[in-house]
């Protein structure tokens, strides 16, 4: 070999021996600057012994649920965040983490139970208090909590970066425990909300958020406690199938999450684009002062106020044309036009701005006060009893019995007062009582128009009860049998009627010609 190559390989294996050298100072350095500082016994110790399930740890658990379903209902951010004060979450969940990182099967076993025993126990108890609260109607504060995205994640992760971090020095670990439990006390009290009131799209996003910030919570546990020498002394083996794991897991939790953060910067881009337009449209001189759109709406509903010269005002009907070709898609335009003599300053746009929406404000509570007083009138009841969903646009009241008043009157009602609306969404809640008779033609197992109204409207009242489920005489238990006869014929119409709605159908005892549905004691 010549000289060359021998020189070649020579500084070929020093540069292996520098690396290796490198690695080693490096290990040596966190051995003795990282793992060397704490007391792994002790923690461990401290983990087990905070980790498990007890009575104390139920009723806290409850009690936290109970206070941040109150928030939640009354879209209250300060009540939501006084429940994770005493939220004691934390402890089962780092209990996990630490035990994926130490390979403890029987930690993990018992790190789960006391989490799951802690979630039934705050989902049964948040379920209880929303059916008996006269607010069932979605806030912005429990909406927020049904559509997870990667912020959310990134909130997970660094209260339990935090948390771990804590709990391994012994420092400040209750503060991180609020942390962690707003990661994870309101996703669950949402999920008693969608229980309590069979919202399914509710119950699932919420569950979901749970569940993600739940394994971001504990993977992120497990890399600290790594990282700090925890389960240290397995096999490289070991070490690297457990490393596998967690990296494919973070990519399965981050598929659906990076779907959410995409359409919220879809979101993010129409507004941006119908700011954009009306910008344009309005010219410099204006100023588009508020911008919302709600995108849960069909067809979308763009909300804007904007500040411009009088001669510069624009007709709606063609802003709202102008917007639906830009975007593609049929929108709803409510727009609010401040208008100013030509040459005014901006001191006077603002003050014709504060003017104006004085004004705007003392309308609109005109109009709620209205609008209660309509409802409270048709109702019976008083105006105050008359809960007004300004966010959602939407009015409840629950009715007081009204001589020889029938379900089907409260219906009547219901449809009056949204008759006499603009945009609001009425729901009447009648008084308990008998449904409406379904009545069938002789020899017939079809739902002519009076019997599907009577089937609709014992629909409609079991929707304002939240009762998920009717009783239906002559409903064939089990499998429907092959040559039912007429009577299950006629049940089994209704109940297909039932589930269109979203109402499940039981067996019950009787049917026939003339029959009506009723709520419990299925058979």
């Amino acid at each position: 070999m010549s000289m060359e190559g021998l020189t070649e390989r020579a500084y070929v294996a020093g540069r292996r021996v520098n690396a290796g050298l490198a690695r080693l100072a490096l290990y040596r350095w966190w051995r003795r600057r990282v793992v060397g500082t704490i007391d792994h016994q002790a923690v461990v110790a401290r983990i087990i012994d905070e980790s498990g399930w007890s009575p104390r740890y139920a009723f806290m658990t409850m009690m936290s649920a109970g206070i941040a379903v109150l928030g939640l209902l009354l879209s209250s951010p300060a009540v939501v965040i006084g429940a994770m004060l005493i939220s004691p979450l934390m402890s089962p969940i780092l209990g996990f983490g630490f035990s994926l990182a130490l390979f403890d099967f029987a930690e993990m076993r018992r790190s789960l139970l006391a989490l799951a025993i802690g979630s039934f126990a705050a989902v049964a108890f948040t379920a209880l208090i929303v059916t008996a609260s006269p607010l069932q109607a979605p806030t912005a504060e429990i909406v927020a909590r049904t559509r997870p995205n990667l912020f959310d994640l990134g909130v997970a992760l660094f209260a339990a970066l935090a948390g771990s971090f804590a709990i391994i020095r012994g420092r400040g670990e209750t503060i991180v425990g609020v942390a962690i439990a707003t990661a994870l006390m309101p996703p669950l009290a949402v999920v008693g909300y969608g229980l309590a009131t069979w919202n399914l799209p509710v119950l699932g996003g919420a569950l979901a958020l749970f569940v993600t910030n739940f394994i971001t919570i504990s993977l992120s546990a497990t890399v600290m406690a790594r990282y700090y020498g925890f389960g240290h002394h397995l096999s490289s083996r070991q070490s690297w199938a457990q490393t596998v794991v967690l990296l494919l897991v973070f990519a399965v939790m981050a598929v659906p999450l990076g779907l959410s953060l995409n359409r919220i910067a879809r979101e993010a881009l129409t507004i941006s684009e119908v700011r954009s337009l009306l910008n344009e449209r309005f010219g410099g001189d204006a100023r588009v002062t508020q911008l919302e759109m709600a995108f849960d709406r069909n067809p979308n509903v763009v909300r804007a106020v904007v500040i411009t010269p009088r001669n510069r005002t624009q007709r709606t009907a063609d802003l709202q044309q102008s917007i639906e070709t830009a975007l593609g898609h049929p929108v709803r335009l409510d727009i609010d036009q401040i208008l100013l003599e030509p040459g005014a300053g901006a001191l006077d746009a603002q003050r014709e701005e504060l003017r104006q929406a004085g004004e705007q404000t003392n309308l609109e509570a005109q109009r709620m006060a209205a609008l209660a007083r309509m409802i409270a009138l048709i109702t019976g009841v008083a105006s105050d009893d008359v809960t007004i969903d300004r966010d959602h646009r939407r009015a409840t009241a629950a009715a007081v019995p009204l001589p020889g008043a029938t379900v089907a009157t409260y219906r009547t009602l219901e449809e009056r007062a949204a008759a006499e609306t603009d945009g609001w969404n009425v729901a009447i809640v009648p008084p308990q009582g008998p449904l409406p008779e379904i009545a069938f033609a002789d020899n017939v197992d079809t739902l002519d128009p009076s019997a599907r109204a009577a089937v609709l409207t014992s629909i409609w009242a079991a929707q304002r009860w939240n009762v998920p489920m009717l009783a239906v005489p002559g409903l064939p238990v089990g499998e429907p049998p092959a040559r039912p006869n007429l009577t299950q014929r006629r049940a089994m119409t209704v109940a297909a009627l039932l589930a269109t709605q979203g109402i499940r159908a039981a067996p019950a005892s009787g049917g026939g010609q003339r029959f009506s549905l009723s709520i419990g004691d299925a058979q």
